[in-house]
């Protein structure tokens, strides 16, 4: 999800919710703590530079319980944030505190907003000697292509 879509989803709404990926709310006292521009110079395995530019939300479980985070409110952090720190209209990181900081990305079914899972790969995967993984066949399926009819003068 990119800024200009989770404003828009903001706007009309009431209240605000996040959704872990297990199915768990976000205690609703949470607060977000940051925005910002996250910028990653890196190297992949197979010697290609890359730039990769995301906006990072950090929620935050606070003991503060009767300051609730309204969705007007961060509507104008964010926009704050765009201005002061010149953010373009990027892909959305969230980071949230479990066992360790987790990282999400952002989605929205209407109601919540919900923190998806990511994943680690390989971007070399041509350079790496990786092989690509071998399409999934049922036995049963393979077993129906291999018969032969008696009498057919297959076998």
């Amino acid at each position: 999800m990119k800024l200009s879509e989770i404003k828009q989803h903001l706007s009309s709404l009431k209240t605000i919710a996040f959704q872990l990926p297990d199915g768990s709310l976000v205690p609703n006292h949470f607060h977000v703590t940051e925005v910002g521009k996250i910028t990653k110079n890196f190297i992949d395995c197979g010697g290609v530079v890359r730039n990769e530019e995301v906006v990072n939300f950090q929620l935050w479980n606070a003991n503060d319980y009767d300051h609730r985070l309204h969705p007007e409110k961060l509507i104008h952090i964010i926009e704050l944030s765009e201005k002061v720190l010149n953010i373009p209209d990027l892909e959305i990181e969230v980071e949230y505190q479990g066992n360790t900081i987790g990282k999400y990305g952002l989605d929205f079914d209407g109601t919540n907003f919900l923190l998806t899972t990511k994943q680690t790969d390989c971007l070399a995967k041509d350079n790496c000697g990786i092989p690509q993984e071998k399409p999934r066949v049922k036995l049963a399926d393979l077993q129906k292509q291999t018969a032969c009819e008696p009498n057919s003068g297959c076998c």
